[in-house]
């Protein structure tokens, strides 16, 4: 069925999600300058990153009663959000500041409509395995890393890395579901 909401993402894994709870939004991927400033802390980024892709898709179809959904996702290791890595050898770096530690995924949901304009931020504990120096490299070769937040993907090859999380596996892969429904509840849109 389809819904009144606009997914302001080309994320395949968030529209996924968000089939997977029932909603099957329109999708028009928000074109904006990610980038952190100093003065930010990784929790405000992604909550602002996701704010400013809503706004930006609901801008663009300057109707009043648009729903707009924009997300966002960062891999925070010593307070440091890592964003996408840039190529193969940027992933390496990632993988390798992550491999045998802990770190935070911060996955950040902002939804504006009429009226209305909130945005909830979700944060998991994640502990990654000591990854081989020859597994970091066939993941890497595999090109699953790139495109993604901390340069690995929880649903794909890199599951096998992850020795646990505690809080939101839907919210490692990019879109917290208890707070999504929790907000499309409020305004009626599930």
């Amino acid at each position: 069925m389809s819904s009144p909401l606009i997914l302001a993402s080309a994320s395949p894994r968030r529209l996924e999600l968000l089939r997977q709870i029932g909603i099957d939004p329109r999708v028009s991927a928000a074109d904006i300058v990610e980038h952190q400033s100093s003065s930010e802390t990784a929790a405000e980024y992604s909550r602002r990153i996701a704010r400013d892709k809503a706004l930006a898709v609901r801008a663009l179809f300057a109707a009043g009663d648009a729903w707009v959904l924009g997300a966002d996702t960062e891999v925070v290791v010593d307070g440091l959000a890592l964003g996408k890595p840039q190529d193969a050898e940027d992933a390496m770096r990632m993988l390798q500041l992550l491999s045998g530690r802990e770190h935070q995924v911060l996955s950040s949901v902002a939804l504006i409509g009429p009226n209305f304009d909130e945005v909830v931020l979700q944060s998991t504990s994640v502990r990654m395995a000591r990854i081989e120096p020859a597994q970091m490299q066939a993941y890497v070769a595999s090109g699953e890393p790139l495109g993604k937040a901390g340069a690995y993907a929880i649903q794909g090859r890199a599951a096998c890395f992850i020795e646990s999380i505690a809080g939101s596996y839907s919210g490692v892969m990019g879109l917290p579901l208890f707070e999504t429904a929790a907000l499309l509840r409020r305004v009626g849109l599930i």
